[in-house]
């Protein structure tokens, strides 16, 4: 009798939808909506594991201050994109307080969606330091002694 191989999952859903970088099936969040508690508290809460593959999410202490880097980067690439989308829409003018609209908006935007955008900067961030395994069941998870 021969295996039945699962599918290999998709690397940019399993990202969007937060799961785990070594199996991308496990999630990383204890809630996957970051939205639905609203307290600031709880955002972060993960398994200490994958309950799939058993990962190691917090890789070493202080491992996720990282995260910030990217946050920044993901901030500066929204911006940036919806300055972009503001210049072509409706224009930016020296006559006019336009370019005071779109940055009140934007900062607006970005205080909206902080929360999946640190939960975001989180899966990303150890997707440098993990990557998929396809066999993930027959491997031990990565482990690393600083």
């Amino acid at each position: 009798m021969t295996a039945v191989k699962k599918p290999k999952p998709n690397n940019l859903w399993s990202i969007v939808t937060m799961k785990c970088p070594r199996c991308r099936r496990g999630p990383m969040f204890n809630d996957s909506n970051a939205y639905r508690k609203l307290k600031l508290s709880h955002i972060f809460d993960m398994p200490e594991h994958c309950p799939v593959c058993n990962q190691k999410y917090d890789l070493e202490n202080g491992f996720w201050y990282g995260t910030g880097y990217v946050s920044y980067a993901l901030a500066v690439a929204i911006s940036v994109a919806t300055f972009v989308a503001w210049f072509v829409l409706i224009g930016v003018s020296t006559e006019d307080n336009r370019i005071f609209w779109w940055l009140g908006l934007n900062i607006l935007f970005l205080i909206v969606i902080q929360p999946w955008l640190m939960r975001i900067s989180r899966v990303l961030y150890i997707r440098f330091f993990v990557s998929y395994d396809e066999d993930f069941e027959k491997h031990k998870p990565t482990e690393f002694d600083f």
